[in-house]
């Protein structure tokens, strides 16, 4: 089982070098940017 998982992945990569070579390469999605949480209870306190 392990064999047939590797030939399966080595045959992915060549597929997908094969359709950069034809097409030029996918698109990369825009990485959205991640909220970054803010405590501003410390600034409220007089």
């Amino acid at each position: 089982m392990d064999y047939i998982e590797k030939a399966l992945e080595k045959l992915k990569e060549w597929i997908d070098k094969l359709v950069d070579a034809l097409f030029g390469p996918q698109p990369q999605p825009e990485q959205e940017p991640v909220p970054v949480p803010v405590d501003d209870r410390s600034h409220r306190r007089y």
